[in-house]
């Protein structure tokens, strides 16, 4: 390692640290290693030197952990007095890679400052590098660097390519307001004063960094950039006008006015190079997703409303959509659209018509080429079709009639992008109508039976369709076709995709009979239990299709046998868990779907011994005089059946809310899916309460304002259209019955029952696949050898429990949500009191305390001061949550459990036992009992 003798194998310890600090990314052990990496960088060659560098750049986010700060840059900072210019440019260098963690230091700051006036070129390099860094961190630095970059700048005797690398560093002048002006009026005269094609691109670039940064002079910017790109001839100064004015669309589209694009506008219509265009365009195609679109369409005051047509910019697009070169083009409609989705107050009729029309031309022109730049412009399109179709429903059928048609002619590649489009329409609207199926089932016999990985992913697109387009459950002859189709051209891996959409659209009988297919062909018996979990659960839910309303035996028979093979799947499904890989969300789904249909069969069977049991005659008359509404149910109330019932469904809601609290990482169709079957338990409390036990103060508000969300999904639709079916069931039965009578309200709960079990249901991605993975790893001090052993503290001393977290993501950190911050909780109980019981406040009996912490870089620390006053051992629970962007708090654990013994201190120990054995305490002791109180 470090102590070798031999420079390859120290070189080669230096570059393992990096995933060493992935492994253990505590301050402890980050500490040490920045200090043994200090170390080599003190004694070693440059080559060393170079690699601890690249170490400290990799390692960036892991700087604020080095406890040490001061020890670590002194022994750095001692090469910068080498004679060697090499190894004072990698500790300039080194240190321009600290900035963040020494952002104030005078002597970094001197040495930067010495540095750019050295005679060796690597070094000033280096310098400049350093100089960039500590002006981003620092505001002294800042304010201080930058008269002496203005006079290396416009001083004669400083090169060309070296006035090149020391403008940008004008960029990080944003720390007030008369720092950036005075960049800004530097940056306007080497513009004017340096009119060459390099000079006027970095200046340019750095001019608009700043801007972007500063936020104030971003207009200015803008018109600037507009100048240069209608009046200086050079195509690379137009391109680099073009790429800034992107990425001041993208940052700041509401500083852009009316007139800015109408000036872009016209330089796009004006240009004779395809090149340009195509740029300009895409800046207008990403301003009209945005604010700016709808200043643009609004009318200048004291002037007519014109038509949307006689808009320049609207010209522009309709010029756009049919030209030859395929990346203009798909700007062009992309502008289209995204009018035509902003500015629905205005009459656009026209404007659909040629978005519609310009999307086909291209669905045409892109699904018949294979090549990569094709395929992109085809995925612009698809996108823009479903955004189209997503605000302007009726113009559904003609797009999904042109997708099918070109289903049949085109590529592949271009098929399997256009099978995802369809599904993402028929996902949001029911157009996919059963006589189109004959289309799709054509196409998937006429897939060839070779096995490339193009035909696989087409098979599974292909079938996703089938099953979003067939609404009800699937004929057999499309299981024979899709079966045959996959016993002839698929491997095992094609058919568990299929099977897992069937799961996915509800099509369980189809899942069932695919993940059987599978069962031998895996080589893990935790795949095999995981694919006969999948299996038992299809079957368990095409047990519930068979369901009729009024038939409530055999509704019974169904649900029994459903919970028979959800136990089954149950118990493989707790067999194909592994500790890397828990299945904790799985396992929970299930169990919470076990316990609702136990309680919906409960429920069933409470109805019928109602009418086997009916109450007498006189129950209203008694329920009156009594009081209790409850008797009005006769025997029934007496055994609280009812009572029960509604409580039992109360609770699986609250622990579906705290499956949906857990399931940070799920994505937005699984989270709904759970809130769903939270609301269907919700609904059937709420019916038992409003029809039997207490009909006057039951509240239809709350519950029928959900109806008026988007809707993402078919299984959706239909969970809202039983929801309010039931919710008119219940009201018109209270307003036309009142008091209903026992017969009315079974018949309707046992039918809301039905109606609800009648909907197949959704096992979303979440289920099978997890997308983005976050877990917290905390560490707590002081912690014990032995996690058994407790941590001895006096009763008359306070614990500083120190809690630090480290945030581990996965390969796509922050897909759906992200960590803003981490909310700590610590609490302690007394697990076994030791001595006597003395009289103490009940505050500090216990410790209840709750801490927000943000992490940076994936890091954050914190601490917490308890009591212990009683002795015995206290059991201290350290659990944490996270707060995402939208201030919703999600329990993700993890839970830390430590114990403290709580001794007693020895002079009260001395003071006791002499009171018990009757001596008074000594003069001298007196004396410290005074002094110890205060």
């Amino acid at each position: 390692g470090l102590r070798s003798g031999k420079l390859g194998e120290q070189c080669e310890a230096v570059v393992r640290f990096p995933r060493l600090f992935q492994k253990y990314p505590f301050p402890i052990l980050i500490n040490s290693a920045f200090l043994k990496l200090a170390d080599v960088f003190r004694v070693g060659n440059n080559f060393l030197r170079l690699c601890v560098l690249k170490v400290t750049q990799q390692s960036e986010k892991h700087l604020e952990k080095i406890l040490n700060v001061d020890e670590f840059v002194k022994r750095v900072f001692s090469v910068i007095h080498s004679n060697d210019p090499v190894a004072r440019a990698i500790t300039l260098r080194m240190l321009g890679s600290m900035a963040s963690i020494i952002p104030e230091r005078k002597n970094a700051h001197h040495s930067i400052r010495q540095s750019l006036d050295s005679h060796d070129n690597v070094e000033v390099e280096a310098a400049i590098f350093a100089a960039a860094n500590f002006s981003a961190q620092s505001k002294d630095f800042a304010g201080g660097i930058c008269n002496k970059i203005s006079e290396m700048i416009q001083g004669l005797a400083t090169p060309v390519d070296l006035k090149l690398k020391l403008i940008p560093i004008l960029q990080h002048m944003h720390h007030d307001a008369s720092l950036a002006s005075s960049s800004r009026q530097l940056l306007q005269q080497l513009v004017t004063s340096y009119p060459s094609t390099k000079m006027v691109i970095v200046t340019l670039h750095t001019f608009t960094l700043l801007a972007a940064s500063s936020l104030v002079d971003i207009p200015k910017q803008i018109q600037l950039l507009l100048q240069y790109l209608k009046i200086d001839p050079r195509k690379a100064v137009k391109r680099l006008a073009i790429q800034d004015l992107k990425l001041l669309a993208s940052k700041t589209p509401h500083t852009w006015s009316r007139e800015n694009i109408q000036a872009l506008c016209e330089s796009a219509l004006h240009t004779p190079y395809d090149s340009l265009k195509l740029g300009m365009l895409s800046v207008l195609s990403t301003l009209s997703g945005t604010i700016a679109i709808k200043q643009y369409f609004s009318s200048a005051p004291g002037t007519a409303a014109t038509t949307v047509r006689s808009f320049d910019l609207v010209k522009l697009a309709q010029e756009c959509c049919y030209h030859n070169n395929r990346g203009i083009a798909a700007h062009g409609v992309r502008i289209l659209t995204n009018i035509s989705a902003s500015c629905q107050e205005k009459d656009l009729l026209p404007l659909e018509q040629d978005a519609v029309f310009g999307l086909e031309a291209l669905l045409v022109l892109c699904s018949l080429d294979d090549s990569p730049g094709a395929q992109a412009t085809l995925k612009i399109t698809l996108t823009c079709m479903v955004k189209l179709v997503k605000c302007r429903p009726h113009l559904s059928q003609s797009v999904v009639e042109s997708l099918l048609t070109q289903l049949h002619s085109a590529q592949d590649a271009a098929r399997i992008l256009m099978c995802h489009c369809l599904a993402a329409i028929a996902m949001q609207l029911p157009v996919l109508a059963d006589g189109m199926l004959g289309d799709l089932m054509d196409l998937y016999k006429l897939i060839g039976r070779s096995a490339t990985d193009k035909k696989q992913e087409l098979l599974v697109s292909l079938a996703t369709v089938i099953f979003v387009s067939s609404q009800k459950a699937l004929s057999s002859e499309i299981k024979t076709v899709i079966k045959q189709q996959l016993e002839n051209s698929s491997n095992g891996w094609t058919a568990y995709r299929i099977a897992r959409q069937a799961s996915r659209m509800g099509n369980h009988d189809m899942a069932r009979e695919l993940y059987q297919s599978l069962l031998t062909q895996v080589a893990s018996e935790h795949f095999y239990f995981w694919l006969n979990s999948l299996k038992e659960f299809s079957h368990a839910e095409q047990c519930l299709t068979g369901l009729q309303e009024d038939n409530y035996s055999s509704a019974l028979s169904c649900i029994a046998e459903a919970l028979k093979s959800y136990h089954k799947g149950i118990a493989s499904l707790t067999a194909a868990s592994t500790p890397l890989n828990p299945l904790s969300f799985q396992c929970g789904f299930v169990k919470l779907r076990i316990d609702l249909l136990q309680a919906f069969s409960q429920l069933i069977c409470t109805c019928n011994s109602l009418k086997t049991s009916p109450p007498p005659a006189i129950a209203t008359t008694i329920a009156m005089t009594s009081g209790n509404d409850l008797q009005r149910c006769g025997r029934i109330s007496n055994q609280a059946c009812m009572k029960h019932s509604m409580e039992e469904f109360r609770n699986l809601a609250t622990r579906y809310g705290d499956l949906y609290q857990s399931s940070f990482d799920a994505d937005s169709a699984t989270l709904r899916n759970v809130e769903l079957q939270q609301q269907s338990c919700l609904l059937i409390s709420h019916a038992i309460e409003a029809l039997i036990l207490d009909p006057e103060s039951a509240s239809f508000q709350e519950y029928s304002s959900n109806g008026t969300a988007l809707v993402e999904s078919e299984y959706e639709r239909r969970m809202m259209s039983v929801f309010n079916h039931v919710l008119e069931e219940v009201e018109s039965l209270n307003r036309k019955y009142a008091p209903v009578s026992y017969l009315a309200s079974n018949t309707c709960l046992c039918n809301a029952v039905i109606a609800l079990l009648k909907v197949p249901l959704s096992f979303q991605r979440y289920f099978f696949q997890k997308l983005q993975s976050t877990s917290i790893k905390l560490a707590l001090s002081p912690s014990p050898r032995n996690p058994a052993e407790p941590i001895a503290v006096q009763n008359n001393q306070q614990l500083t429990l120190k809690v630090e977290g480290v945030v581990q993501h996965g390969s796509k950190p922050g897909l759906f949500r992200k960590i803003q911050s981490v909310c700590l909780n610590v609490s302690s109980v007394l697990q076994g009191k030791s001595g006597q019981d003395y009289k103490i406040p009940i505050d500090n009996m216990t410790n209840e305390m709750e801490q927000r912490v943000e992490p940076h870089n994936d890091y954050f620390s914190t601490q917490f001061l308890l009591n212990f006053m009683i002795l015995g051992t206290h059991n201290i629970t350290v659990e944490s949550s996270v707060i995402d962007s939208n201030g919703i708090v999600w329990k993700t654990g993890p839970k830390t459990t430590i114990f403290v013994k709580s001794l007693e201190d020895p002079y009260s120990q001395q003071v006791r036992l002499q009171q018990q054995q009757g001596q008074p305490p000594s003069q001298q002791q007196q004396q410290r009992t005074a002094y110890s109180r205060f």
